[in-house]
């Protein structure tokens, strides 16, 4: 069921969508291997959609743990309500990643210690995009990570005016392939490297 309503919304806002399907099991894995689930007080997922990442995060993190869901798409916002309304510590708001502030707020927090991004930056209108990166670096902890993912490498440049590459990795196991980004807080003197990438398999001889 949550295949379908993926693709219908692919085809009825194929710019906020991103794919044709759910990310895999494989990339949502992929996505949680820098968060140390150990010391976040707080993670915020953007675009959750289906809930693949969020059920990743809600099986690792802490039962004290701070979960905070921004899904625009009002389809998705009444599945995840569905899906982990009941579960503790989570708070599903139907609206823009732009307002990450203001759902913080509403949970007497200053900062996230992380937030893990589903939304596709490369199709998303330019002034949404930077809106987006520029709260992202204002309420990420200063010691906090931001974990995304994009199809192609194309694009990753719009991430530097904010935020600074910490690994990039490569997931095969989805569908398309997809890159995985990890950023820190912006700094001084730190650019992007193409030889972070993690490096291509040897193909296989049939």
């Amino acid at each position: 069921m949550a295949n379908i309503s993926f693709i219908l919304q692919y085809f009825l806002k194929p710019r906020t969508t991103g794919a044709i399907l759910p990310s895999s099991r494989f990339l949502a894995r992929k996505m949680m291997a820098n968060i140390d689930f150990a010391r976040a007080e707080c993670i915020v997922e953007y675009g959750p959609g289906t809930g693949v990442f969020t059920r990743e995060i809600l099986r690792a993190r802490k039962s004290g743990t701070k979960i905070i869901l921004i899904e625009r798409n009002e389809n998705f916002f009444t599945l995840l309500q569905e899906n982990f309304s009941d579960e503790k510590n989570v708070f599903i708001y139907c609206d823009s990643a732009e307002n990450i502030g203001t759902h913080l707020a509403a949970q007497g927090l200053a900062h996230a210690d992380y937030i893990v991004s589903g939304l596709p930056f490369a199709s998303l209108p330019h002034e949404i995009s930077q809106n987006i990166l520029a709260r992202t670096r204002e309420f990420l902890h200063r010691d906090g990570r931001f974990v995304t993912f994009q199809y192609t490498l194309l694009k990753k440049k719009i991430f530097k005016d904010y935020l600074d590459l910490v690994d990039i990795r490569r997931e095969f196991r989805n569908v398309p392939p997809a890159y995985v980004f990890t950023f820190k807080k912006k700094t001084l003197g730190e650019t992007f490297s193409e030889e972070k990438v993690s490096p291509k398999p040897p193909s296989k001889r049939l």
